[in-house]
């Protein structure tokens, strides 16, 4: 016999690596960290190893909707 489908929507998973690039912040705006920060970092300028921290905003639509699609429990504060 047949199990019975639960009324309702399905959970979506949410893909990991997107939800651990990506944040959203207070205000509702998508942003990213920076790439290049574990290893091969005594030729950079300490200039440009002092920026690597920072948060850059995500621009573009098409990109935006995507990681929303990939991380749809995305909130606004990170727990």
């Amino acid at each position: 016999m047949p199990r019975k489908l639960k009324a309702g929507k399905l959970k979506l998973k949410t893909h990991k690596a997107t939800s651990k690039r990506f944040r959203l912040t207070g205000s509702g705006v998508l942003v990213r960290t920076k790439g290049g920060k574990s290893h091969l970092r005594r030729r950079t300028s300490k200039r440009t190893k002092v920026l690597l921290p920072e948060m850059i905003t995500v621009e573009g639509d098409k990109i935006i909707t995507s990681v929303k699609r990939l991380a749809p429990y995305m909130s606004k504060t990170k727990d």
